[in-house]
């Protein structure tokens, strides 16, 4: 039952909205992914109230040492005692397991390593991917869970075809481009209880439910990052990415030199202490001659761009099958971004591509492309990770 977005929400339109988020019959078994904050907190708490037989688990992602003092982080310290509490409030069972390898490993291994590439890495996407909607599915059913369900922005409905996934309701709060890499499969299994209401609301909903977290502010910028400088990270774990280089012209002029690349990302225009009258933004990077190009604005105009690690769950089996059939998509580039009409195709048997129908500025390597349906614009058909941009010019 998705729900207007309301002032005057209540706790069991919400508790219905659950249930009919989770489609299953009361007693079932539903696994609650609990970071300790406030979505995942209220989505246990309307599982339970919905008469599911609930169990919360939590993730210990990374360290207790500078990351369990940094405000607005998750899934460790403090928000790892805040989830355990509320459990113990709701009486349902609740575990904890340590996942700081896998984490580790698969998300901020691949993030320094990313820098490296002169990628611009979305990490979020990665712990989604890999450590949430793959592990952390796995312990569900070994649980026995019929569905797991997490507190995401977004909602699961069900198509001609089976589960599909869509924009939330809540335009805002809205979290689709960071689960494009979730498979068919994994749709089948998951619910988001929380994807057809507005974020006051649930806050509304936790103060009704007396949960003590209903005033606790969301989760900031990326979790294992100290005070968001991600390249303290990168040098402690890729120290060569601070090697020097020049900083470059398009015309092929030296301007200056930096002192890393894993410090630049395609369309900055800040710290790149080079002047030459015009405004200079990064263009791309040399990884292989550790050389940031910069040039006009206009240089970051691209038509299309290539993908790897695809991603489909539209309506035909596969990405070339759709590019096949001439799929017109809404592509969209960063989170903050909304989508920009285009098509998708192939180049040869390996090479996925997007062209816009117009041009994209600042396309960086290493984001995702996210791909929406034009008929039906909150639907997610898939997407993949930018591998390179094709020039407007």
């Amino acid at each position: 039952m998705p729900l207007d977005i309301a002032d005057n929400l209540t706790e069991g339109n919400a508790v219905q909205a659950a249930r009919d988020a989770v489609g299953l019959p009361a007693g079932a078994r539903v696994l609650a992914a609990m970071s300790g904050g406030v979505d995942s907190t209220v989505t246990a708490a309307l599982l339970k109230r919905a008469g599911y037989d609930v169990v919360g688990v939590t993730l210990q992602l990374y360290d207790h040492g500078a990351a369990v003092s940094k405000k607005g982080a998750c899934c460790a310290g403090q928000d790892i005692h805040d989830a355990r509490t509320a459990a113990e409030t709701m009486g349902i069972p609740h575990y904890v397991l340590d996942y700081e390898s896998r984490f580790r490993e698969s998300v901020i291994e691949e993030f320094a390593d990313a820098y490296l590439r002169g990628e611009t890495p979305i990490p979020c996407v990665r712990c989604n991917q890999t450590v949430k909607f793959r592990d952390l599915l796995d312990v569900a059913r070994d649980l026995g869970a019929a569905a797991m369900a997490t507190g995401h922005y977004v909602q699961r409905r069900l198509g001609a075809n089976g589960a599909e996934l869509h924009r939330a309701a809540d335009p805002a709060r809205d979290q689709s481009y960071f689960l494009f890499a979730t498979t068919r499969d994994q749709l089948d299994y998951l619910r988001f209880p929380l994807g057809g209401l507005p974020k006051p609301a649930v806050r509304q909903v936790a103060a009704e439910l007396g949960l003590a977290v209903a005033d606790k502010p969301d989760s900031q910028d990326i979790c294992f990052v100290p005070e968001g400088r991600y390249t303290t990270v990168i040098d402690r774990l890729r120290p060569q990415g601070a090697e020097a280089g020049d900083i470059v012209h398009l015309d092929g002029r030296v301007l200056g030199r930096h002192e890393g690349i894993t410090r630049y990302t395609v369309g900055q225009r800040r710290g790149l202490n080079v002047a030459v009258g015009d405004p200079l933004f990064v263009v791309r990077l040399d990884v292989d001659k550790r050389q940031v190009i910069v040039g006009p604005r206009e240089a970051l105009l691209t038509s299309g761009l290539t993908l790897n690690e695809i991603n489909w769950i539209g309506g035909q089996a596969t990405f070339a099958a759709a590019a096949a059939d001439g799929q017109r998509v809404l592509a969209r580039v960063r989170s903050t971004r909304e989508p920009v009409a285009g098509r998708i195709g192939m180049v040869g048997d390996d090479e996925a591509r997007v062209v816009f129908d117009g041009t994209e500025e600042g396309v960086a390597p290493g984001q995702a492309c996210v791909l929406y349906d034009p008929d039906e614009p909150s639907r997610v058909l898939g997407g993949g990770f930018i591998a390179r941009t094709i020039a407007a010019a």
